[in-house]
């Protein structure tokens, strides 16, 4: 495996921002870091059953198609190269939500099912990085779970530092997102080439 790659692909992808970590800072802002870690704990136990079903349907796939693992291993780069495109053109949206204050954690949870990032995340990460090297039901699970303590560590700086990031983001948004673009696509190309 292509640790070095698999570890910036991972870091750039957790905690750039995305859904959770939007919605981490919000929360935090509004209701304090405290109130906020039920949100982040949510967001780890969501995203943990995703990238575990993300696990199994790959393997289940490489091994009815034995073909497979070279789309898959393609799909993830060009996956991978349209995210850094995507991270370098980014610009700053306004985010607005309510939040029912006692409902985080299962609302962190649920939204892991709906959120297109995560999802794409967990189905990159483990068909490029993790399905070809390994596929016991231990590193299946072991892995997942590290993506989702990511997520869990991801959510919560967002929500301890919400508001520095928010200025720096702000000041240096074009310089970020061109560094966080050029890791990924340097992933990308990495892949490719082993």
């Amino acid at each position: 495996m292509p640790v070095f790659s698999f570890l910036v692909y991972i870091l750039v992808s957790t905690f750039t921002p995305g859904p959770n970590n939007f919605m981490a800072m919000l929360f935090a802002h509004q209701y304090g870091f405290r109130r906020t870690i039920p949100f982040c704990l949510g967001v780890g136990a969501g995203f943990f059953v995703v990238a575990l079903l993300c696990s199994y349907c790959n393997l289940l796939l490489k091994h009815l198609i034995p073909g497979i693992r070279w789309w898959m291993t393609i799909l993830g780069a060009a996956y991978m190269l349209y995210l850094a495109v995507k991270i370098v053109f980014h610009r700053k949206k306004a985010t607005s939500s309510r939040e029912d204050k006692n409902n985080r954690f299962l609302t962190a949870v649920l939204l892991q099912f709906i959120n297109p990032k995560g999802i794409l995340y967990a189905i990159t990460s483990v068909s490029t990085f993790i399905l070809p090297y390994h596929s016991s039901h231990l590193a299946l699970i072991s892995f997942s779970l590290f993506l989702a303590l990511l997520s869990v560590i991801s959510t919560f700086c967002w929500s301890m530092f919400g508001s520095i990031f928010q200025r720096l983001l702000s000041a240096y948004q074009t310089p970020f997102n061109v560094a966080m673009g050029l890791l990924l696509a340097y992933s990308a190309v990495s892949i490719l080439i082993e």
